[in-house]
């Protein structure tokens, strides 16, 4: 099916800008008992300090990506972004010993025992070890808190779940009428619907106002496909459902 592998090369390091790549993963089934989605995965990793390196949302280890990522830098930064990303942080823990985790909020409620080690919390706007660096921003909902990162340098947003954009022809049915009525079929991928209504409005729409005034020319999200150029222009064209940006 072709839903099955939806941006090959999966498992392996893609180079997005200076210091930046991203890593697209396996596909997994989430949501409703049934049917359930089928959500393609992605990672980034940020190269922060001078050398040490940023997880964001980790994918599969595979021994190969273990390999890839070795040969970039120290795994320093392995993060959670928000309660329902966080399956494959234990095996990346387990391969890098001396990094740090740090988890969104919700995180160990959602995950249960598959969280039972120690970690760090996210939730405020600096005061990170990668600050010089990354720009943090915590957008808080009654259902989630998702921590949203900037690269200055390439003038890269992180979203998570924030805007979902699923390209039609990748998906099969179910799937294909599952996301329009969601509301996250490319080219005009946005926040799920349903997650929409967690989110206080003006809340909201003070952080996209933040997200703009940093100026990102690329916007790199979890699932489905991510805006390469136009950053701002796709952040106002996705949250347009809040009122005027």
């Amino acid at each position: 099916m072709a839903d099955r592998a939806p941006y090959p090369p999966l498992n392996t390091l893609k180079l997005v800008s200076k210091d930046i790549w991203i890593v697209d993963g396996p596909v997994i089934r989430f949501g409703m008992p049934w049917p359930k989605m089928r959500f393609p995965t992605r990672m980034t990793v940020i190269r922060v300090n001078d050398g040490d390196l940023f997880v964001h949302s980790p994918t599969l280890l595979t021994e190969s990506l273990e390999a890839e990522i070795t040969g970039l830098g120290k795994v320093r930064y392995i993060i959670g972004p928000n309660r329902i990303h966080y399956w494959w942080i234990p095996m990346w823990r387990r391969a890098f010993a001396d990094a740090g985790i740090w988890l969104a909020p919700g995180i160990r409620e959602q995950a249960g025992d598959r969280i039972d080690f120690e970690a760090n919390e996210l939730g405020a706007e600096s005061g990170y070890p990668w600050d010089d660096d990354l720009k943090s921003l915590p957008v808080e909902g009654s259902f989630m808190t998702e921590m949203v990162f900037f690269h200055s340098v390439s003038r890269t947003l992180i979203l998570t779940d924030l805007i979902e954009n699923f390209e039609p022809r990748k998906l099969g049915w179910p799937w294909r009428w599952l996301a329009r009525a969601a509301g996250v079929v490319d080219p005009d991928g946005k926040t799920p619907r349903d997650l929409r209504l967690t989110f206080p409005r003006g809340q909201l729409k003070a952080a996209v106002e933040k997200m703009l005034e940093w100026n990102p020319e690329r916007v790199i999200m979890a699932h489905g496909r991510w805006y390469e150029r136009d950053g701002v222009a796709e952040l106002k064209r996705a949250f347009r459902w809040l009122g005027p940006l």
